[in-house]
């Protein structure tokens, strides 16, 4: 069987949270045939995650990992850096999950173990990987109502939560726009760009890692799988695919798989002047209360810079390419929730503004199996890809290693992902949806 790659990734904008960070040291491009035990195709959260997991179980194992681009300039590099353990389905109206999200915790919580584990063994700045938690932020009385439905059910669950009144709100944020908060303690916040840059050295130590090296082709032969790059090939016995919504793009669950990308701006620096009319703590993270809502960060130098991170809308494109019209709209409307929740930084513009993609299926479920003999999967995120995706990777090398645990257990569990319906009326109808839901959400 051969897979070809129909289209590479592209992206709109720049990764900033690279941006804002020293210039990162390069990996080779791959220009001669190398042969390896396990191949890793992607860079991103499930790539690296799953090449780590080999080596702890396969210490002496010859890992070769393969990204089409720069390190971090991709999707892992653009979201906005939310590791989060506690439920967060972005289909409901407050988050709540629908399964056994018991079960879904612990599993939220042992990603977030393992990537703790990778900074301190890879020494990755601890200012990348901060467990500071994060807030749900309502702006009006429906994502208050929101906000207590979620309290409830985490109370149900026996997890904490802290509720946070508009002067609490205020305190934190500098922001008089929110009504309530609800804190819970759990979440990581990361610089994902400085994340996987510091977890990518660390892995070179002891595999090979090469960027710029798209994944032209796989073929099935003897002994295993050969992996086709513009100047190079591998031979390699395994392989793990980790590059989430692009599975479809080799023709792998075709028709069952949402290309959505969000979009994100990132302010200017924030001078001493700006800190000051602003107020509030130098680091924090807000969630709509509305899954459809704004998502707002704040950072300080230590993450790159004292900036705030604005993101909102959402558009479905399944040739996984947003539009540049997709970019500008975005960009407006990330200067008016900007200017809505911080009017005393009226003279602060935005320095960048980016896409970045996302994957889910319809049913919510990932794909993360093994495809045929000696390839597996570790895609389709839905959405949350900081944790999901460590766990996706750290099943397919499980698979690939013939070990069992809980988490490749999870993933055995989940159900087949659902078809979609037939195109056009699928792309319409989702972006239809979308906006309506973004109406909905208002100042949210």
């Amino acid at each position: 069987m051969t897979y070809t790659a129909r289209r590479l990734p592209s992206h709109r904008g720049p990764a900033a949270w690279a941006e804002i960070l020293p210039e990162p040291s390069q990996y080779p491009l791959l220009d001669q045939n190398i042969t390896a035990d396990i191949a890793v195709i992607g860079a991103g959260f499930a790539g690296l995650s799953a090449a780590r997991r080999v080596l702890q179980l396969m210490p002496s194992a010859r890992v070769a990992v393969l990204e089409a681009g720069r390190i971090a300039a991709g999707a892992a590099g653009r979201n906005s850096g939310f590791m989060i353990d506690l439920p967060h389905d972005l289909a409901s109206d407050d988050y709540a999950g629908s399964g056994d999200d018991r079960a879904l915790i612990a599993l939220n919580r042992h990603a977030i173990a393992f990537g703790r584990a990778a900074v301190e063994a890879y020494g990755i700045s601890p200012d990348f990987f901060d467990p500071a938690g994060k807030v749900n932020g309502a702006a009006t009385a429906t994502g208050d109502a929101h906000n207590r439905s979620y309290a409830k059910h985490l109370q149900d669950l026996g997890e904490h939560s802290d509720w946070l009144d508009a002067q609490d709100m205020n305190a934190l944020t500098g922001s008089h726009h929110y009504q309530s908060g609800l804190f819970t303690p759990g979440t990581v916040m990361l610089q994902p760009a400085g994340y996987v840059r510091g977890f990518a050295a660390g892995l070179n130590a002891c595999a090979q890692v090469y960027e710029n090296t798209p994944v032209l082709s796989l073929r099935n032969q003897v002994g295993g799988w050969r992996l086709q790059t513009p100047k190079g090939a591998v031979d390699a016995g395994r392989v793990i695919v980790a590059v989430n919504g692009h599975l479809e793009s080799l023709g792998i669950a075709k028709g069952r798989l949402v290309q959505l990308f969000l979009f994100a701006s990132m302010s200017e620096e924030l001078g001493r002047d700006a800190r000051a009319a602003l107020g509030g703590a130098p680091r924090w993270g807000i969630t709509p209360s509305d899954p459809m809502g704004t998502t707002i960060r704040r950072i300080d130098a230590r993450q790159g810079g004292h900036r705030i991170v604005t993101r909102t809308a959402a558009v479905v494109r399944p040739g996984m390419k947003p539009h540049a019209r997709d970019l500008d709209r975005a960009a407006r409307l990330h200067k008016v929730k900007f200017a809505e929740r911080f009017p005393q930084l009226n003279g602060v513009g935005q320095q960048y503004a980016w896409g970045g993609h996302l994957c889910l299926s319809l049913n919510g479920v990932a794909h993360a199996r093994q495809i045929e003999e000696g390839l597996f999967s570790a895609c389709v995120q839905n959405g949350l890809g900081t944790a999901r995706g460590t766990l996706t990777g750290i099943a397919a090398a499980e698979r690939a290693c013939g070990q069992r645990s809980d988490v490749t257990d999870f993933f055995d569990a989940e159900a087949e992902l659902k078809q979609l319906p037939l195109q056009p009326f699928a792309t319409l109808g989702a972006n239809a949806f979308l906006r309506w839901k973004e109406w909905r959400a208002g100042a949210e």
